[in-house]
Formats: structure tokens, C-alpha cells, sequence
């Protein structure tokens, strides 16, 4: 703490306890420069004079540790690592506040760390340094590497914190905070500086929500780390847009995020998209396919040839769909091969060719090479221009199954795009197969959801009739342990699988609307996604509110 000692000396001097002959005494015989420790060892000051007085300064109170008696409850909030590494001891728990004794009374970021790292409210109190060592010793029963420097807190600059790098302040808040996230289930990580708070954000199950934000002086030093972890990324530039990925271990558990920063006014925001591996075993029951429609689907994902289309808007989970749907078809007698901007999740027995514009890999060009391959089925990320739309078409009528996505909102919408695209509408009809919209909805915890009746408004808005009630198991959230107060727990698809017969591909060439398409997918069976999800209402799997608020431009 050099760098606050004139403005120690100068406190000392103005509460009477150190004169100037004193001082003066004190600068010629401090050989280091260091007149702390020099008015120390001539007996002027003690180490708890010191500490008292900065203690009163900065409106905090001064406590014996040496007559304190911590429950082990309290103990276990703050784990020996961090207690030696912040020099800090928990001394008692007030409701949900923690108290916590420091010996820096000056050493704000040290304290606002710490309480990030808790994640809780803490009301700081002091004590010497040589206290908090041996209480550390006492109460957790292990001796503290850091007892010799904290004999010098006040007294030279010792009071930084010496640790490996993996144990540095800000590397452990970052880990914690991607531990937090993953512990939450977030899919997102949504770190944000605005005018007067470092906003920290995460998206589980699809809703955003504020958790504990650390200080806001912390901010450069974070997005510092993160861009150091991607090991891609610039620290130095913060005036562009960058991308970059991060594969990080948390205890046994392998961690791949995709990481994504933006000046803003107030400086770079970062989002970080958690690349979740365990979704790729996924098996289409955990989709949220109801038995008919998995019998369906597991057929059209078995046929030899032809293009089937997932659709909808981005988040409503048509990649995990795909992945399932390879992780199914995924068998020693096929071979896979995807084309993907990025490659997302890596799959064993799978070739994945990742697009890249900057080097002429386009999705057109590494489709044209992957056919050279033989493969058995293809999957394309997504298909955005007529050049990959012709080369999935080719592709699908010489033999070849071909699974793809689409951005509509609907299943039939998928057809009316790519004749929008530039496909012939001959080709269309001869090519696709099916076209499965998609959204998801949020599950509610099996847990702890508990039954409940359809308000007159939910009834009237999903047209359902008191003979559909007469079975039913209609549920709504509560909120447990297990789900963390939410009521919901993860996140299913409901469906519109619109299969194409032959009179829909007579249809098709003769130019007919999404409408009339629509008209014979329903005369065919076809259940839309406000249907589909009715179905999961009744079953007790969801909300009526969900999927009110999903399907919202379902007409039907």
C-alpha cells in the first residue's frame, strides 16, 4: 500500500497519534523509504493503531477477532481459498446480510471483488492483518501462506495479493462467472456497460435475467480476459466489432462458448453463446416430438434421397434438431457430411466442413467438393442464396439426403421461399420432401409444477372446448430447489410438419399460394405449431401462457 501511505501518515498525524519530530525521526531511519514500518519498529504506532484509525476513517467498525466465535454455517460461506487469497474472514450473518472483516480499509477493490465472488450483500468490519491471519488459522485449520506478507499490509507493497496467475482476482471472477452461468443453465452470457452499472445478464430458457453485477471499474479488466481466453481476440482494439471462442474446464465439465463483442457508448459489450455438447445425444422424444409425429419424422429422416427443411426464426432451436437428427442417422453404413458457418458442436463420425467466405470456402464451393465425397446425407446450415438452394436440389434428385433450414414462420412458408429464392417450381416439387416448423416453449419443472384450470381467456384463445379438458393435465409453475425458484425447467419444441403428397407437388408446380398449400397440408393431418403446442398445454408439459405467447401469428 506505498501509494496510500502519505495519505496514511497524514491521517495518523491529524488524529494526534504520531507528531512531526516523530515523522521526521521516522523518514531519516526508514532505509527502504518505508516510514510506516520505520514508525512501527521504533514503537511509536502499533499495526492495530493503524488499522483502528483507518477503520474510523472509513465509517467501518473495528473488531477483536481474537473474541469472536464464527458458526460453522457462516464458515462455509467463504471457502479457505478465498478467505487466504482476499485476506478476509466471515465473522457473523445478519438476515442475508454476511459480515466480513478485511484488514485494508483502503482496499476497495478488494472488497467489491470479493463480494461478486460471494454473490450476496456484505457489510465490511477490520481487523489487523496479523488477526485475520491467525483466525484464518484458527477457524478453517490450516495455516495461511500469506501470514508473512499480511504483517506488512500497511507497510510496503506486500498488500497486492500473490497469487498464480489461475488464482489472479478478475481470472477467478471470470471463472466464477461461467460457472454461475452454466450452473444456471444459461445459453447466453450477456455482459453489458452502461452509464452507471456493468450490467451482467443471463438467457435461461429464453428469458433474459439480471444477475449480480460486478463494480463497474472491473469492466475493462473482464473483457480484457475473455478477449485473452479467445485467444483470438484484440485487447488492444476496441473500436470493431471481433469474434472469437473460448474452450474452458470447470472442474470435470468442458465448457465451449462462442464470444462476441460491440463498441458501445459506453464500451464494449460482450455476448457469450454456450455451446452446450450434451444437446448433441439429444433423441427426438427430448425434442418434444409427441409418439405420431416421431414416428413421422423418424421416417422421412430414414428415406434414401430428397430435402428435408427445418424453419423457423433464429432461437427457435433448428440447429439442435438437425444435430439430433444426425446423432439418429449417425451409423457406420452413412456417411455424413455438413457444411456449417460456424461448425458449432464437433461430432464424432461426422465430417464437418466449415465455411469460410475469406478464403473462397463458401457454402456453394464446399458443397461442390463435399459431392465429390459420396456421402449418404448432407447437412447444410442453412440455405440463404439460389447458388446453395441449386446445388441442395442437384444434390437431393442424384441420390443424396439433404437436411437444411430455412428462415420462414411457418411450414408451408418454406416452399413460397424457395421459389422466391429462384428455384423452379418443378424442382421444388421433385426435391423437398417435408418441411418442419419449429419454436420452443418453455417446460415447466417436473418438480414442483402443480394443476390448475384454463382461464376464459386462455380457453377462448386457443379455441379449446370443455370435452378437450375432460382428460387433461393442465399444469402451471410453482418453483423448487430444483428449478431455482422458476417453475420452468429447460425448454421443448412444439411442431407443424407439413408432408409433401403428390397432389401438394401437382400444387406446387402450378404455382400455387402458401395459403392453399396450407389449406391441403391441414386436409392432410397436419397439426399447426398453436395445435401442436394445445396438445402440450393439455399434457401438462407446458403453459397456456407460453404457447399464447409463441404462436401469436399462428391464424389458425
Amino acid at each position: 500500500m506505498a501509494h496510500n501511505e502519505d495519505y496514511i501518515v497524514e491521517i495518523l498525524q491529524d488524529v494526534g497519534l504520531i507528531t512531526g519530530s516523530q515523522l521526521e525521526d521516522a523518514r531519516a531511519n526508514a532505509s527502504d523509504g518505508n516510514v510506516l514500518k520505520a514508525l512501527v519498529d521504533a514503537g511509536v504506532l502499533t499495526q492495530e493503531d493503524i488499522t483502528r484509525t483507518l477503520a474510523a476513517q472509513n465509517g467501518m467498525e473495528f473488531v477483536d477477532l481474537a473474541s469472536v466465535a464464527p458458526p460453522p454455517d457462516v464458515l462455509e460461506i467463504v471457502k479457505v481459498d478465498d478467505a487466504r487469497r482476499y485476506r478476509a474472514v466471515p465473522v457473523a450473518l445478519h438476515e442475508d446480510t454476511l459480515v466480513v472483516a478485511v484488514s485494508d480499509p483502503l482496499d476497495m477493490q478488494t472488497m467489491d471483488d470479493l463480494s461478486f465472488v460471494l454473490n450476496r450483500d456484505v457489510e465490511y468490519v477490520c481487523a489487523t492483518p496479523d488477526a485475520i491471519a491467525k483466525a484464518i488459522q484458527d477457524f478453517y485449520g490450516t495455516g495461511d501462506e500469506n501470514a508473512g506478507q499480511d504483517d506488512t499490509m500497511f507497510l510496503g507493497d506486500s498488500g497486492d495479493i500473490e497469487t498464480t496467475e489461475g488464482d489472479a482476482p478478475i481470472i477467478k471472477m471470470v471463472s466464477m462467472l461461467l460457472l454461475e452461468a452454466y450452473n444456471n443453465r444459461a445459453s447466453d452470457i450477456h455482459l453489458e456497460p452502461l452509464e452507471t452499472k456493468f450490467r451482467v445478464r443471463f438467457r435461461i430458457d429464453g428469458v433474459l435475467q439480471e444477475m449480480q453485477s460486478p463494480p463497474k471499474k472491473l469492466h475493462s479488466a473482464i473483457i480484457s480476459r475473455l478477449k485473452i481466453m479467445s485467444g483470438s481476440m484484440s485487447i488492444a482494439e476496441k473500436r470493431i466489432p471481433q469474434d472469437g471462442r473460448i474452450q474452458v474446464k470447470l472442474g470435470q465439465k468442458a465448457l465451449d462458448l462462442r464470444v462476441s463483442s460491440i463498441p458501445t457508448v459506453h464500451g464494449e459489450s460482450i455476448v457469450m453463446r454456450i455451446l452446450d455438447k450434451t444437446s448433441l445425444m439429444l433423441g427426438l422424444p427430448d425434442l418434444g416430438f409427441l409418439s405420431d409425429d416421431q414416428l413421422k419424422f423418424e421416417r422421412l429422416i430414414n428415406l434414401p434421397d430428397g430435402i428435408l427443411l427445418v424453419t423457423g426464426p433464429t432461437g427457435s432451436g433448428k440447429t439442435t434438431t438437425l444435430y439430433a437428427s444426425l446423432h439418429y442417422m449417425n451409423k457406420p453404413d452413412r456417411k455424413i457430411i455438413t457444411v456449417e458457418d460456424p461448425v458449432e458442436y464437433q461430432l464424432s463420425g461426422i465430417n464437418q466442413v466449415p465455411v469460410n467466405s475469406e478464403i473462397g470456402m463458401t457454402f456453394p464451393a464446399a458443397l461442390r467438393s463435399i459431392l465429390r465425397q459420396a456421402p449418404n446425407i448432407i447437412m447444410i446450415g442453412e440455405i440463404r442464396d439460389l447458388e446453395t438452394a441449386s446445388i441442395a436440389i442437384n444434390a437431393s434428385l442424384t441420390g443424396h439426403l439433404v437436411l437444411s433450414t430455412l428462415h420462414t414462420n411457418d411450414a408451408p412458408g418454406a416452399i413460397a421461399r424457395l421459389v422466391d429464392i429462384g428455384i423452379k417450381p418443378f424442382l421444388v416439387s421433385s426435391s423437398v420432401r417435408a418441411a418442419l416448423a419449429q419454436r420452443l416453449v418453455r417446460r415447466l419443472c417436473p418438480n414442483c409444477k402443480q394443476p390448475t384450470e384454463l382461464t376464459e381467456y386462455e380457453s377462448r384463445t386457443l379455441r379449446i372446448d370443455p370435452g378437450q379438458l375432460a382428460e387433461s393435465s393442465v399444469m402451471k409453475p410453482h418453483g423448487c430447489e430444483s428449478c431455482r425458484g422458476k417453475g420452468y425447467k429447460g425448454r421443448r419444441g412444439i411442431f407443424e410438419l407439413f408432408q409433401i403428397d403428390d397432389e401438394v407437388r401437382h400444387m406446387i408446380i402450378n404455382n400455387a399460394t402458401t395459403v392453399q398449400l396450407r389449406a391441403r397440408a391441414r386436409e392432410l393431418g397436419m397439426r399447426t405449431l398453436r395445435e401442436d403446442g394445445i396438445r402440450k398445454v393439455l399434457s401438462g408439459m407446458t403453459t397456456a401462457e407460453e404457447v399464447i405467447t409463441t404462436t401469436m401469428t399462428d391464424s389458425d
